[in-house]
């Protein structure tokens, strides 16, 4: 009998494992530093009014994101697969609960991401080429205009999606490489900021006495207290929390990770306290170069203050005190840089979460299969840009990831709720790491954020709603795939 060919009985494709702890820190910490740490704080502070209580909102969402990475680094060493936080919710509560996450994932989550960070790219390309704005406009149809911001966006979206299709070597050295320089140039700015004495134009009016410091007031001046303040707080939170989300993609690339269970937990902790620490001490070089409270339209980066900074970017205007006029270019290539960076991360991750989805038959087939020569699931990288560029064509990725703040948090809440039911279902499972203080420090997690989620629906519960609505589109997906899956296995 003459050998079967190789096209007759080809070889499995398996994941390359190339990533070590510096590249797979480099996944935590370049996924989560973006463009938001140099925005979000005004919102922050036109919400709470305080800079101890601006503080304390960047210090929660930091410890609560350390917290949920201890948690997930117990998961992530026992199932060291690719799609990660799929694959714990599919161990944890079963199939359904897995899908919507990976469906929300798919539909918002990640292309959304992608898609605003890559117009925030986009945004600041455009302080070194005018040009790059969404005034200049190609063609217009009716209401709807395509501009070079949108063209940008899609360019970078398109490019870096190329490079992640070459394999996982090209990906990681684009992220690790970025990721040191976006570091670097963050702890610069941190190092200038608070060696600035002479341009502490904030230290007066914001450390002045603790009246100043901790008491939180709305922009007419009316302390908040009470319930009202958890709830305000909780949505302050917000902008800190999802300027460091995406920690968690890294557990998708489980299977390209060398020795995945030391090296996972590792790059999970060590890289969510790297950056919850640099966000923190960049809020306090803010609230020492910049007033918290300023006026809308004011003449000046001092008079406008953190709450009015022009566009909330209240990095520019750290960025302008210390290095004057030249600030403003220096932001922006910092941004650029960060933004890419993120994007990067944030592109790799995504499609081996469509891959478990695959193989589980609960999405498009082509998605489970990797890519003969060079070993990652290029489809699926490609079924991400594609839907990707489109929300950036659609101009509404931003008003879906508003929508989908709150279902984020939810799987967050639920993956993390799984710890207590894998104890229960599987008390004598190899666990290569073990969360500490276990069940209090999951508890905590689970409670606090829970918290944030009932402040959001309180104040917004439009968004919250609609996050929810996002979630349950997915039902007749997982119905259609689920049933088609087991009629295969039937036949």
């Amino acid at each position: 009998m003459s050998p079967m060919s190789s096209e007759q009985n080809p070889q499995p494709v398996h994941f390359t494992r190339a990533m070590g702890l510096l590249d797979s820190t480099a996944v935590v910490v370049g996924s989560m530093i973006g463009s938001g740490i140099f925005i979000v704080s005004a919102e922050a502070s036109r919400h709470l009014g305080s800079p101890g209580w601006v503080l304390l909102a960047w210090l929660l969402a930091g410890i609560l994101t350390v917290v949920g990475a201890v948690c997930y680094s117990e998961l992530s060493a026992m199932h060291p697969e690719a799609g990660g936080q799929y694959v714990f919710l599919r161990e944890s509560f079963g199939k359904l609960a897995a899908f919507l996450y990976g469906w929300t994932l798919f539909m918002v989550i990640q292309a959304g991401t992608i898609a605003a960070v890559g117009v925030a790219f986009a945004k600041f390309m455009g302080v070194f080429f005018p040009v790059v704005s969404k005034q200049t406009v190609f063609f217009s149809i009716g209401e709807y205009s395509f501009t070079a911001l949108q063209l940008v966006s899609i360019l970078v979206v398109a490019l870096l999606t190329a490079i992640n299709c070459r394999g996982i070597t090209a990906a990681k050295f684009i992220q690790t490489t970025f990721t040191v320089t976006k570091v670097a140039a963050l702890g610069l700015l941190i190092l200038l900021g608070l060696s600035s004495f002479g341009k502490f134009n904030g230290l007066q009016a914001n450390f002045s006495s603790f009246q100043a410091f901790f008491s939180p007031v709305d922009l007419q001046g009316n302390a908040i207290e009470g319930v009202k303040l958890l709830a305000v707080i909780s949505l302050a939170m917000v902008g800190p929390l999802f300027s460091s989300d995406a920690w968690n993609n890294l557990t998708f690339t489980g299977e390209e990770v060398k020795d995945p269970t030391k090296t996972l937990p590792r790059s999970l902790m060590l890289g969510t306290a790297l950056v919850s620490l640099l966000y923190l001490l960049t809020n306090v070089v803010y609230m020492l170069l910049i007033p918290l409270k300023g006026t809308e339209g004011g003449a000046d980066v001092i008079a406008r203050g953190i709450q009015f900074a022009a566009e909330d970017r209240v990095g520019t205007a750290a960025a302008e005190i210390i290095f004057g006029s030249a600030g403003v270019y220096i932001m922006a290539a910092a941004i650029m840089i960060s933004t890419f960076g993120a994007l990067n991360g944030i592109i790799l991750a995504g499609p081996r979460a469509y891959y478990a989805m695959a193989r589980d038959g609960l999405f498009f087939k082509r998605c489970g299969e990797l890519n003969a020569t060079t070993h990652v699931p290029t489809f699926g990288l490609i079924m991400q840009g594609a839907w990707s560029c489109m929300l950036c064509l659609s101009g509404q990725y931003s008003r879906l990831l508003e929508y989908v703040i709150f279902a984020a948090l939810l799987f967050y809440v639920l993956t993390v709720a799984g710890l207590f039911v894998m104890r229960k279902k599987n008390p004598n499972a190899e666990r290569p790491y073990k969360v500490p203080f276990y069940p209090f420090l999951p508890a905590i997690y689970v409670v606090l954020t829970s918290g944030v989620m009932i402040g959001q629906i309180y104040i917004s519960p439009q968004y919250s709603g609609a996050g929810l609505l996002i979630i349950l589109s997915g039902l007749p997906a997982y119905f259609i795939w689920n049933r088609n899956a087991k009629a295969k296995d039937a036949g």
